[in-house]
């Protein structure tokens, strides 16, 4: 095995969204880890192949029947961690919650929810974009007239995914220090509520005003926006700077001073109007060439096919086919890519004896 946690050994409970972005982000790094997936489970996506499945084999366990949960528990006493999505007391009625472990003191047990395991709503049915709606966040994203979903990436994965990987990873640190595990409760309203830590402080200070397309980087102000270019895409311009404004005002052949002060919002409707008329004048891909590797902080705005084929994605390797690689880049190298492969119970009894 390759890649820097390559030594830690894992269970996923098969889950949705968040659960297996968790456990191929551990897998792409090095970490051992086997799916337990339920017979015959529905699928909301019915795939082919599934980005989020690579890595990592898997077996099948009837959880409800003695024998599923026997070998599934052997296999736990062995991991260090586990990663579960379920409901809040499911895994408990199994036999196969946090107390159900003392012969391993070591097991860090990562529970992921929308919710939470405690709260009001903590049994409630809920999907990403309700979890983004109870934090303030999903109100602050759109254009002026309605909240828009921002894909499931800012719930599912970034507070969710990534919360719980960061707060398994802190957790195993310290059991490999102290001997003892604990549960990691990764809720996604927990999450998003501290991704908006800068936007809330910048609230308290006065800095923002609670709407829509009315501040520096909800699409308010005309110098961190999306403009339509003659052939029908999209330029993004994010000059906050006033270095970086200067350049892009010359690279776009204007000048600051026939332009409104941009410090002034009640000047930003008629500074976005001339941006709007000078950026329509040629194509995205004109304006690529002109603004990309300067400062003037602009980029096209390529499409899901496009963006493997982008020179610097290339240059990154940051694709494999359409596939994404697995980030962050280590020094010392990422885990070994591999498609997961189906285990039979014999192989599972036997693994990390």
């Amino acid at each position: 095995m390759t890649g820097a946690l390559s030594s830690l050994r894992i269970i996923e409970i098969a889950g949705i969204g968040p659960t297996p972005f968790a456990a191929m982000w551990l897998a792409d790094h090095g970490a051992q880890v086997v799916r337990i997936a339920r017979p015959g489970a529905p699928q909301i996506f019915p795939l082919d192949r599934d980005v989020l499945d690579r890595g990592r084999d898997w077996l099948e366990l009837d959880l409800k029947s003695p024998e599923g949960r026997g070998i599934a528990r052997d296999l736990i006493l062995r991991a260090d961690a586990l990663i579960e999505g379920m409901r809040p007391g499911v895994m408990e009625r199994l036999g196969l919650g946090p107390e159900d472990f003392a012969e391993n003191p070591r097991l860090v047990y990562g529970r992921m929810t929308g919710w939470g395991q405690t709260g009001p709503l903590a049994h409630s049915a809920g999907h990403d974009l309700t979890y983004l709606a109870i934090t303030g966040a999903l109100s602050a994203i759109g254009p002026a007239d309605h909240p828009v979903p921002p894909l499931n990436l800012v719930g599912d994965f970034a507070a969710g995914s990534m919360y719980l990987v960061s707060g398994m990873l802190a957790a195993i640190l310290a059991a490999r220090e102290t001997g003892r595990g604990q549960v990691v409760d990764a809720a996604i309203t927990d999450g998003v509520a501290h991704l908006m830590a800068m936007i809330s402080g910048l609230r308290a200070n006065g800095l923002w005003r609670d709407q829509r397309q009315a501040n520096l980087l909800d699409g308010g102000a005309p110098y961190y926006s999306c403009y339509p270019c003659a052939c029908g895409g999209f330029l993004a311009i994010a000059a906050i700077e006033p270095q970086f404004w200067a350049e892009l005002v010359r690279q776009l052949g204007l000048s600051e001073a026939d332009l409104p002060d941009r410090a002034d919002p009640a000047n930003w409707a008629a500074l976005r109007a001339i941006l709007a008329a000078r950026i329509a004048t040629r194509s995205r891909d004109d304006w690529a060439t002109v603004l990309e590797g300067t400062d003037a902080c602009a980029a096209p705005v390529l499409s899901l096919d496009e963006a493997p084929r982008h020179p610097h994605n290339r240059a990154r390797g940051a694709y494999s086919g359409t596939d994404p690689r697995p980030a962050p880049l280590m020094s010392a190298g990422l885990g070994a890519l591999r498609e997961g492969r189906r285990l039979a119970v014999e192989e599972a009894r036997d693994l990390w004896r």
